[in-house]
């Protein structure tokens, strides 16, 4: 059992009243991504923000599907959290986005007792047809052994990817290590994993999460459509939706005020 990499917040607090909140990123993504928000939530609680499998700093696995992601996080519960905190055996609360969303959603459906609040970030569970092929197509088209600079990492990302934001967000796998540039993914492998990914195990034949749970889409997105959310209320049927207007896929960064605002009062 691997031990993911995470960063904690309110390590200042000397009494904590509120489960441990963790905090799971996206594909491409790292918890990097999600400081500003765990800042934010950790003025009354301890914030833990996780490198899933094959991103930032955890380590490169050859499995990555959701029950197998969805393990290493209950793993990471139950060994860095209910063994070294004052919360034993307290069910935690989780905010998932994209891919880190699915992870969550998979952990209530099998240890619903390990999961208080949920919040799901502009993800159904549910298959969907992005391939990403471009994305990883833009990672192989940079030379990494000639890069002389981040900029020139750019200038090949946006041979392939012509949105400036995606490019920035993609490049904060860059890292300069040895005298040369890499990336910090497991791309083999996601690319291999890809379709399990995109993809979500059948839940129906699973016991529903009886909780209430607040997906947050971006209005912008098709991940949250009326379709799927008819789809999501088969497992979550407590399953409350709100939308955040001009936002896309990564509300958290777009709209972060807004982003902030709706999940606070919920995860009080």
């Amino acid at each position: 059992m691997m031990c993911l990499h995470a960063t904690e917040y309110g390590q200042h607090l000397t009494t904590v009243e509120k489960p441990p909140l963790l905090i799971l990123h996206g594909l491409f993504g790292s918890n990097r991504n999600w400081h500003p928000i765990a800042r934010f939530l950790s003025t009354d609680r301890r914030v833990y923000t996780l490198d899933l499998p094959n991103h930032g700093q955890s380590a490169h696995t050859d499995v990555m599907d959701y029950p197998y992601m969805a393990e290493q996080v209950r793993h990471f519960i139950e060994h860095e959290i209910y063994l070294k905190s004052e919360h034993s055996q307290t069910p935690v609360d989780i905010i998932g986005h994209s891919m880190g969303g699915k992870v969550a959603m998979w952990l209530a459906l099998n240890y619903p007792q390990q999961v208080n609040k949920l919040v799901v970030v502009d993800i159904a569970p549910v298959t969907y047809q992005h391939d990403f092929d471009h994305v990883l197509d833009a990672f192989d088209n940079v030379p990494l052994s000639q890069l002389k600079s981040r900029q020139d990492a750019d200038h090949y990302l946006a041979q392939q990817v012509s949105d400036k934001n995606l490019r920035q967000f993609l490049l904060q796998n860059l890292i300069h290590k040895e005298g040369q540039y890499q990336w910090r993914l497991n791309l083999h492998v996601i690319q291999a994993s890809i379709k399990s990914i995109t993809g979500f195990p059948q839940c129906t034949t699973i016991k529903p999460f009886k909780q209430r749970v607040l997906f947050v889409g971006g209005a912008l997105s098709d991940y949250l459509s009326k379709e799927n959310q008819q789809l999501t209320r088969k497992c979550f049927p407590r399953a409350s939706f709100s939308m955040i207007k001009n936002a896309g896929h990564w509300l958290h960064a777009e709209q972060p005020e807004l982003f902030k605002a709706l999940i606070k009062p919920y995860l009080l």
